[in-house]
């Protein structure tokens, strides 16, 4: 029911709502998280609330839910993001009000978890489901950023550590992004998953291809890895990886590009880095993944998934194709 992240390693926490029970494993969750987050007072239980009200949802309203539970990947704070393949609400506007309720209880939900959130999105499609998320961070917390960032890293069934890893870090009037896939899972996976982001954290505002560099420099007494960078402007992306990192770029409802790393092993056998630059479209989206997300949601995707803004994305594609049988990582990215 619930895959429990390292604190070291700052991953997901998944748990799937398929029982009343999930609602607390959901909210320990979430205490636990604000607390390694530093979130002061009273803020951890406040993110337990909103991780129960959340899942009680899930379990009085939809099929197929999960919440991820998560430290932000940009600025401070943490996210709880909730999805489901339930009716949907039909009437949003309605449901938001404090004492709406279908199900005879005090009606809360969704009016409580937007009054205590930092940040609240929530987009519903009657027939297909709901996503919410919902940001906690400290008062006086950085300012809103310039780009909309989501991410989803979860370990293979079964496993306590995970070979994905993913980071961003602002470069300028650019984000930058990395995700990574040790190869195999488990211990040794992760300890390369590690070594870059370390070597990633070091300088990441340097061109691409020096990036990929640095990393194959660091990985080289690991397993190796594949990897895959992205630094997104206001009007382009550009994309420099090796291995089976992938990346595409969805705009207005479509997905207008996609692009593949080269063959190779980072610290084994690295081609040489040669960058790749698209044009963006104002609000377009840039999605990276490891192979533990399927690639088949690209090519006939639904329109509804398409306008998901990242941190709704990222969690869509975690519960839609997410292959239990190894670690799945996803980052979108997209500008303000």
């Amino acid at each position: 029911m619930s895959r429990p992240s390292s604190a070291a390693e700052s991953l997901t926490d998944e748990i799937r709502i398929d029982h009343e029970s999930a609602i607390h494993v959901a909210a320990s969750a979430a205490r636990r998280c604000a607390q390694l987050c530093g979130l002061p007072g009273a803020m951890p239980d406040q993110a337990a609330v909103l991780a129960s009200e959340l899942a009680s949802n899930q379990v009085k309203h939809a099929t197929d839910g999960t919440v991820y539970v998560q430290p932000a990947l940009q600025g401070d704070g943490m996210e709880i993001t909730a999805v489901d393949r339930g009716p949907g609400i039909r009437d949003l506007d309605r449901s938001m009000a404090d004492g709406y309720t279908t199900t005879g209880s005090l009606g809360a939900g969704l009016g409580a978890v937007r009054r205590i959130a930092t940040e609240f999105t929530i987009r519903t499609q009657p027939g297909s489901g709901t996503l919410v998320s919902a940001r906690l961070s400290a008062p006086g917390g950085r300012p809103k950023a310039r780009y909309g960032v989501g991410s989803v890293c979860l370990p293979a069934h079964g496993e306590k550590h995970c070979g994905d890893a993913c980071a961003v870090a602002d470069t300028g009037d650019a984000l930058t992004g990395l995700v990574v896939d040790g190869l195999g899972h488990g211990a040794a996976a992760a300890e390369a998953a590690r070594s870059a982001l370390r070597a990633f954290r070091t300088a990441p505002d340097r061109p691409l291809a020096e990036i990929l560099t640095s990393l194959h420099r660091s990985l080289r007494h690991t397993r190796g890895a594949a990897t895959g960078v992205v630094r997104v402007h206001p009007d382009r992306a550009e994309y420099c990886g090796t291995g089976n990192i992938r990346a595409t770029v969805l705009s207005n409802g479509e997905v207008a590009h996609r692009m593949a790393g080269q063959p190779g092993i980072v610290g084994w056998n690295v081609p040489t880095p040669r960058p790749r630059t698209v044009s963006l479209a104002r609000g377009a989206a840039v999605v990276l993944h490891s192979d533990g997300i399927e690639s088949r949601w690209s090519h006939s995707p639904p329109t509804f998934l398409l306008r998901l803004p990242p941190p709704l994305l990222a969690a869509a594609l975690a519960h839609g194709h997410r292959r239990v049988r190894d670690d799945a990582t996803v980052l979108t990215v997209q500008a303000a």
